[in-house]
């Protein structure tokens, strides 16, 4: 049995963690009926509100209830057990956004998630995984260089937890900054200092980047101020995923700070990859390389190379499949074993699976494409 994010014992001051994109790729993996997944709401709290455990509490009944008229009562105990002594840890833990919970015969794992979710239970053959995109998406790993002419400090962080690399040659430190011989560190005036000095600490400091980034791509984040940015941006080989830059002098600023003053910087991030998506869809629509909505995506995604799936995060397409697979029909009778609860998070899988990837649109970016198209790779 695969046992993620929670312990044999509760942790009742610990947050739940959240996934990582490899562990995204080990729930999405799992095929086993039934596979229950429970996705709640929860604002950020140092407990479940009383509210927020209601609501989990009626999902989670919700599940049971469906499991024991599909297995029987004998047949769903120990998936009952699991998901019941799940929902009780996570109720007695602080929260983010959300909780994501999934149960099934050989897995279980619980989640917290930085964004809002529609409250759902889910009964399919996979998990229902896309919250687990989407907090990816919202919160994508990134690597943040905080900068002075003096000093470099690298972190390697994912929504608001920033860690320093557990190795290699940061911080470092400029020939100005080192200690004598006394242990005291120079302290020239500036006028003193030349500006080929600066340079040259600047650009080691962009080698070591470099290394890092060729080790761990992730889109970056610059941190300093205005006159050493521009020196260095001036420099560096290493731009290529600049995500954006927070001006100022912030190498002593608390990373909880740090954090909240990079959010908005990944936000328009993140909007500017949406909208590199929607040009995607309507430069490969010129060669006839794009199907659109829910039938012909699902049937492309498996009988085409599936290059990028854009679909608003909205969307969701209970259906019931063809016997080969390959062709689906809306369905309303979500809770019938024979239905897929949501097919949307079932072409995301085959998608990811089959080398693509993902662009979770806001609501209305795809009204023109029946809210979900997929572009295709050559033949």
């Amino acid at each position: 049995m695969t046992l993620t994010a929670v312990g044999s014992a509760p942790h009742r001051s610990s947050l739940l963690p959240m996934p990582t994109a490899a562990e995204v790729v080990e729930v999405q993996e799992v095929q086993d009926y039934p596979a229950v997944s429970v996705l709640c709401t929860a604002d950020p709290a140092p407990t479940m509100s009383r509210e927020a455990v209601g609501r989990l509490s009626r999902l989670v009944a919700e599940a049971k209830e469906r499991l024991r008229a599909e297995l029987g009562t004998d047949g769903a105990a120990d998936l009952v057990r699991q998901l019941e002594r799940l929902s009780q840890d996570v109720m007695d833990r602080p929260t983010r956004g959300a909780v994501a919970l999934y149960v099934s015969p050989g897995h279980q794992s619980a989640w917290g998630l930085p964004v809002a979710v529609v409250d759902r239970t889910v009964i399919d053959p996979t998990f229902a995984t896309r919250d687990l995109v989407r907090s990816l998406h919202r919160t994508p790993r990134h690597v943040v260089l905080v900068l002075t002419e003096r000093e470099a400090r690298l972190f390697d962080a994912v929504a608001d937890t920033m860690l320093p690399p557990p190795t290699g040659p940061f911080p470092l430190l400029s020939r100005a900054s080192r200690p004598d011989r006394s242990g005291r560190a120079s302290r020239q005036p500036r006028a003193s200092r030349d500006d080929a000095d600066e340079d040259a600490f600047l650009r080691t400091v962009d080698q070591a980047l470099g290394t890092y980034l060729r080790v761990h791509p992730a889109p970056l984040v610059l941190v300093g101020a205005t006159r050493t940015l521009t020196r260095f941006t001036r420099l560096s080989r290493n731009l290529g995923r600049l995500a954006g830059t927070v001006p100022g002098s912030h190498l002593r600023t608390p990373l909880p700070v740090l954090a909240a003053l990079i959010r908005p910087v990944l936000e328009s991030y993140l909007r500017s990859r949406q909208d590199e998506a929607l040009a995607l869809l309507e430069e490969r629509q010129g060669a006839g390389r794009v199907v659109s909505g829910m039938p012909a995506v699902w049937l492309a995604s498996r009988t085409e190379r599936p290059e990028m799936l854009a679909v608003e995060q909205g969307l969701f397409y209970p259906a019931r499949l063809s016997p080969d697979g390959d062709f689906l029909e809306p369905a309303t009778d979500v809770e019938h074993p024979d239905v897929l609860d949501d097919a949307v998070d079932e072409v995301i899988e085959v998608v990811l699976r089959r080398g693509g990837w993902i662009a979770l649109v806001e609501d209305g970016g795809l009204a023109d494409r029946d809210r979900i198209a997929l572009s295709l790779r050559h033949r």
